[in-house]
């Protein structure tokens, strides 16, 4: 089967236990636990009425301006699957619209991720379904392929591994490596917890900023005490 021009299987995905535990943590602290040297970009945004994305990676890669290869996704997703698709990051033609959510939403797709446009946009801001993606544009797709579904691809630098952890939420996009998840889920409750406190702290009236100077000492910065 040639590389570019491929339809593959995952071997492995995340289970619902997982994705659950996960859902109920911000994407951000998160990414803290993950030394915040992960993301999909600032572009990624969510364009649907609001709500969480949670789930394993269905990876689609795409030339610019197709989506033939995101219907064979589509056609191939499980219930609680996130289809991610690489399309480089090109906005001239959107890749889906308010028939393709339509199909997965039947499907039980959690969601969608796409480093490319789509359009309907009105449509898909009044759907709970979550749906990130770079930007809207009324022009429509082609069919014509190549393409490749269950390969790794990568969203400004974030690689996605077919069967990894896909979260998402107003602060954007993260991928956990399914070989990570429980270093990341236990740094990230950590974090979570910590801020809980400190949010306590200063509604209580007793958080202290000594750190501040603490650290600007640290680093010799002139005039402080």
């Amino acid at each position: 089967m040639p590389s570019g021009f491929r339809v593959l299987q995952r071997r492995r995905a995340v289970g619902r236990e997982v994705v659950e535990r996960f859902a109920r943590l911000p994407v951000a602290n998160v990414s803290d636990s993950m030394a915040r040297m992960v993301a999909g970009g600032a572009r990624l945004r969510p364009m649907h009425g609001g709500g969480g994305l949670a789930g394993p990676a269905l990876t689609v890669k795409v030339p610019a301006g197709d989506n033939l290869m995101m219907h064979k996704a589509i056609a191939m997703a499980q219930p609680g699957d996130v289809i991610v698709v690489d399309a480089a990051g090109d906005l001239t033609n959107a890749l889906m619209g308010e028939m393709m959510l339509m199909q997965m939403a039947r499907r039980g797709v959690a969601g969608v991720v796409i480093n490319g446009a789509i359009r309907d946009a009105a449509f898909i801001r009044a759907q709970a379904m979550p749906v990130f993606a770079a930007g809207v544009t009324h022009r429509g797709p082609y069919k014509n392929g190549p393409g490749e579904v269950n390969v790794p691809i990568a969203i400004d630098g974030m690689v996605v591994a077919p069967g990894d952890l896909i979260l998402g939420d107003d602060d954007g996009v993260l991928c956990v490596p399914y070989d990570d998840l429980d270093a990341v889920f236990a740094g990230a409750t950590a974090k979570y917890e910590a801020e809980q406190r400190q949010i306590a702290n200063i509604q209580a009236g007793t958080h202290s900023a000594a750190w501040v100077d603490e650290t600007l000492r640290r680093l010799n910065c002139e005039g402080v005490d």
